[in-house]
């Protein structure tokens, strides 16, 4: 699993150009066929715009992406579009911008400012996160380890996910992939070798969101 940028809420915004309308609208995504949904819905609600533009990243590495200028001059659209959000990085993410034609030409220049700028705009609207991935570790600990438990989860910013209290202490915690080892060590140092650490075999995305960590 690879981290990467997405977006968590989409947002949308506008922009005016020589009396054109640019709307901007930015969707999170999974599937091509999401994508394919989403377009057909907005140019049904955009009947009567002149164009709806479009681009889309899917893929923890942008494995596959697609732009459309959707009766624009060629490359003046989609690109810029695609452009903008491989730029940021993104991933997951589609994004349509509807023209409202203004009656004034505004040139090849023109236009791929326009759409660039009207994604930026969109995107500013946006929640956007970094997704990381990490490993459940359930750990399990005595009464007196709790302490210390806590102690190296504070000092490494490790996410406790949740203790359970019974005739002993299991602390469930999210680590970071690449941070493991270094936590399995200190945790077994700081109980001096009586916790007993079990991380699961899979790993999970997860971001940190109003102090909060969510898995998805």
């Amino acid at each position: 699993m690879t981290p990467y940028r997405t977006v968590y809420e989409g947002g949308s915004d506008e922009i005016v150009e020589k009396k054109s309308r640019f709307i901007a609208q930015v969707f999170p995504v999974e599937t091509e066929e999401q994508v394919t949904q989403i377009i057909e819905k907005t140019k049904k609600k955009y009947w009567d715009a002149r164009h709806n533009c479009y681009a889309f990243v899917l893929g923890s590495s942008g494995e596959i992406s697609r732009c459309s200028d959707d009766g624009e001059p060629s490359g003046t659209a989609g690109r810029p579009i695609l452009e903008v959000l491989t730029g940021q990085e993104l991933r997951n993410v589609l994004v349509i911008v509807t023209r409202y034609f203004g009656g004034t030409l505004l040139g090849t220049g023109g236009l791929v400012r326009a759409y660039s700028q009207a994604t930026q705009a969109g995107l500013a609207a946006s929640r956007i996160i970094e997704k990381q991935t990490g490993v459940k570790v359930m750990v399990d600990t005595d009464y007196n380890g709790i302490g210390k438990l806590q102690y190296v989860a504070a000092t490494l910013q490790i996410p406790v996910l949740d203790t359970i209290y019974t005739d002993k202490v299991q602390m469930v915690l999210l680590v970071p992939s690449g941070l493991l080892d270094k936590v399995t060590k200190e945790i077994t140092e700081a109980t001096s070798g009586q916790a007993v650490i079990r991380p699961e075999e899979s790993e999970v995305y997860f971001a940190e969101i109003d102090k909060e960590t969510i898995i998805f």
